[in-house]
């Protein structure tokens, strides 16, 4: 990492990651909170919130998306509206600590579209699998069939919500 210099010589420090990208302002922030408040917005409407004209505004948010600070747009689906009635966590212990055996369990889990998202943990269990069913008995077919399946699994342990508290992919952008 290297800190921005003024013409001065003086640092200002500010932290960049790569010399070709220029460290995030109070513009870009308050531009990447309102795309993740609502991704519809268009550059017209973007621009007015953050006091630039269209073409600037525009300019900055393809500068965001280039500089991978925003990945895609994407909707967010209500899971009992599609018939997921059940969420649950699934901690996941591997036999073999190997780079090999986390691969290919990595990769068999990207293929599957009821996990919709898998963590490398540290603790006892090696992953933590965030799992979507219709219902109890399909979760268990699912287990059974589907992830005790999986390369490598020696042990899973599953946890069920009762109650989601908070939703969202949101994150704090810092001041």
């Amino acid at each position: 990492m290297t800190k921005t210099k003024q013409k001065t010589g003086k640092s200002t420090g500010k932290i960049q990651t790569s010399l070709l990208e220029a460290p995030l302002d109070r513009t870009d922030r308050a531009l990447l909170r309102l795309l993740q408040a609502d991704a519809r917005m268009t550059a017209t409407q973007l621009a007015e919130e953050v006091a630039l004209t269209t073409s600037p505004c525009w300019r900055r948010v393809r500068r965001l998306e280039q500089g991978g600070y925003i990945r895609a747009y994407r909707a967010d689906l209500d899971p009992a509206r599609l018939g997921f009635g059940v969420t649950a966590f699934v901690s996941v212990m591997l036999e073999k600590h190997t780079p090999a055996a986390g691969r290919a369990f990595e990769d068999a889990v990207r293929a599957i579209p009821q996990i919709v998202a898998c963590h490398n943990v540290s603790g006892r269990y090696d992953f933590l699998l965030h799992v979507v069913a219709p219902d109890l008995e399909a979760f268990g077919r699912f287990a059974r069939e589907t992830i005790r399946a999986l390369p490598g699994v020696k042990e899973m342990y599953s946890s069920f919500s009762l109650k989601e508290v908070k939703r969202g992919t949101a994150l704090p952008v810092p001041d």
